[in-house]
């Protein structure tokens, strides 16, 4: 059996996740890469990012990439062009100029497909994998998909959700942090470790979590 891997947060960073699955964790055939959303905007090389989880899953590689909130603005602005002002703020320009286009709609429809196929959550044995978080308000809190995306929180108390534990991305946090939460067998832990963030105090790494034993493997920003 090989090993469960999960990465949040990429951004854009193509160098630095390259550098993560094919020389780090040196990914194999036999392993799972669950991929937590957020593989475009701010940084420079979305395209590239995207290409390559294609292009592992093309190979036969066992990824699973889920979808994030940035994911959704590009959909949302690709179906109603009202809705690209948002994207726009939130560095949707980043993503066009990799993609060598200046409008979403301009992008080729094999990206527009793959982005939309991407699932909001994955539940593998006992652990659920998410972009940022569930609604512990709500009966069934995989029914809400805008905070699946959006809304990250430390603890849930929704029966559902007991006996899990969920594995998420969205907000950078510190190395340090995410270990203290590792070590006090958190149900949450929270994996974005702030790559593309690669100026600001604590952050600017990013993050693989080897699920099974887990152990986070960071390395900094390229």
């Amino acid at each position: 059996m090989g090993r469960l891997f999960a990465i949040s947060d990429i951004h854009g960073c193509f160098d630095t996740f390259h550098e993560m699955v094919v020389r780090v964790i040196d990914l194999k055939k036999s392993d799972r890469l669950i991929l937590l959303g957020d593989y475009i905007d701010r940084g420079w090389q979305s395209r590239e990012v995207t290409d390559f989880i294609i292009d592992l899953k093309n190979k036969g590689f066992d990824v699973t990439p889920l979808r994030g909130n940035h994911e959704q603005m590009l959909i949302d602005s690709w179906n109603d062009p009202s809705e690209f002002p948002l994207w726009q703020m939130n560095s949707g320009d980043t993503t066009l100029l990799s993609f060598g286009i200046r409008e979403i709609r301009e992008m080729d429809k094999q990206y527009i497909d793959f982005f939309n196929g991407l699932e909001f959550y994955l539940e593998a044995g006992k652990f659920i994998f998410v972009h940022a978080g569930f609604n512990d308000y709500e009966a069934d809190p995989f029914s809400d998909r805008h905070t699946m995306i959006w809304e990250c929180s430390p603890s849930y108390k929704n029966p559902l959700l007991q006996g899990k534990r969920i594995i998420h991305g969205h907000r950078p946090k510190t190395i340090e942090h995410v270990k203290k939460l590792i070590s006090t067998n958190s149900d949450v832990i929270p994996i974005d470790t702030g790559c593309v963030y690669d100026k600001e105090s604590g952050y600017g790494n990013l993050s693989a979590l080897e699920v099974n034993t887990m152990n986070i493997i960071s390395i900094p920003y390229i």
